[in-house]
Formats: C-alpha cells, sequence, structure tokens
C-alpha cells in the first residue's frame, strides 16, 4: 500500500492531475470572492438599525464570518469540485500504469454527477451525524474521524475506481470480500485531507492512490479467473 500512495502522490507530476488541481482551486476561489462580494453588497447596503455604529459594528462581524467560513470550508470545497473532474485523473493514471487494460466501462454524464453529488451528500450527512460525538468524547473524537470518514472516503473512492472496470455488483463484491483495503487506504486519506496545503491536492492524489489500490485487488482475482 505504500507503493500505492507513493505513486498517488507521483501522479502530481502528470499535466492532467495538476489541471484538476488548478480549476478545483480556481474554481474555490472564485466562488468564495463571488459569495464575500455579495455578502458585503447586502450588509452594507442595508441599515439593520437605525444606529449607525451597531450597522458598521454587524457589516464587520459579517465580513469576518463570511471569510472564516471561507478559510473552514475551503478545502471541502475544492474537493467537491475535484470530485467532478476525478474521472480525468483516472484515465491519466490507467493511461501511465496499466496501458493494457483497454477502455473502461461506458457511463453516463447523468451517473458521473450523480456519484460525485452522493459522495459529497453521504460525507456531509454522517459527518453531521457524529458532529456531537466529535465534540463531547475528546481523545475518542480523533480516532471516530478517522474510523467514519475512512469507511466512507474508502467506499467512494474505491467505487469510482472500480465501477469504470467492473459491474456495479461485482465492484461491490470485490470490496466487501477484502475490506480491510479500502477501509485503510480511506483512512490515509481522511488523514491527507486534514493536513492543510496538502488537503488541496489531496482528491488527486487519492485518486490516483486508490487506482493502485483496486487493481492490487483485483489483478490476482482476474488472474485467478484466466486460470
Amino acid at each position: 500500500m505504500l507503493r500505492a500512495l507513493l505513486l498517488g502522490f507521483g501522479q502530481l507530476t502528470d499535466p492532467a492531475s495538476r489541471r484538476v488541481v488548478w480549476i478545483s482551486v480556481l474554481g474555490a476561489v472564485l466562488s468564495f470572492a463571488a459569495l464575500l462580494g455579495l455578502v458585503e453588497w447586502a450588509l452594507t447596503s442595508t441599515a439593520l438599525t437605525n444606529w449607525s455604529w451597531v450597522d458598521t459594528t454587524i457589516d464587520v462581524l459579517g465580513g469576518v464570518l463570511v471569510v472564516a467560513l471561507a478559510w473552514l470550508l475551503f478545502p471541502a470545497v475544492v474537493a467537491t469540485l475535484a470530485s467532478f473532474l476525478l474521472e480525468e485523473v483516472v484515465r491519466a493514471v490507467e493511461r501511465r500504469h496499466y496501458p493494457h487494460l483497454g477502455e473502461p466501462l461506458k457511463s453516463s454524464v447523468a451517473e458521473e454527477v450523480g456519484t460525485a453529488l452522493r459522495f459529497l451528500a453521504v460525507v456531509v450527512l454522517v459527518n453531521l451525524v457524529a458532529l456531537p460525538l466529535y465534540l463531547t468524547v475528546p481523545g475518542v473524537n480523533l480516532v471516530l474521524y478517522y474510523v467514519i470518514n475512512g469507511y466512507l472516503l474508502g467506499r467512494e473512492y474505491f467505487e469510482l475506481v472500480a465501477n469504470r472496470r467492473l459491474r456495479r455488483a461485482d465492484a461491490t463484491l470485490l470490496r466487501k470480500s477484502r475490506p480491510l483495503k479500502p477501509f485503510l487506504a480511506g483512512v490515509v486519506i481522511a488523514f491527507l485531507s486534514t493536513v492543510p496545503l496538502l488537503n488541496l491536492f489531496a482528491p488527486v492524489i487519492a485518486s490516483a492512490f486508490m487506482v493502485h489500490v483496486f487493481q492490487s485487488m483485483n489483478g490476482p482475482l482476474r488472474a485467478a479467473g484466466r486460470a
């Protein structure tokens, strides 16, 4: 698995992978800039009270709040935007390391968008449900975070890669037959997602990493099938 992770980092040298990173980061910057401008316009053009000093205070605090939220949510927005482009990363990895695989199974744009939206929804929903535990169980919350997100991210990234090469039922069967590898890979991805600056590259690294993990699981199975 260490070799797969190193190869995942190495994928950042690929122009297609760098393109996904830059598009995602730039998209997030423009989104937050537009949001900040909209909030600033709404606050400065609306008098909420009859006291100018109160309105000024509200304007300043509102701007600070938006900037703080943008800072906290920036990596998540980058990851969300990247999720719509990760197919390009996976293709680049396969061209570079597995040229013998041929063309993947066909999937529609609707299926790819649905996968990205489901990925986001599952991660957000489960973490919202687990939020009270994150906040109220010191010492356990970090372990809980990595276990929950390790499972979720491992499953979603695995399916992103595996569904291109196997029918969905077969991909699910493969993951459930050898659950430890996708889970541990997911824990690694969850950790990368919490490291400042590195988290901006995490979706690309994770996608490339999971291609190699999947191939290490599916290769022996394919060989056994031929035998």
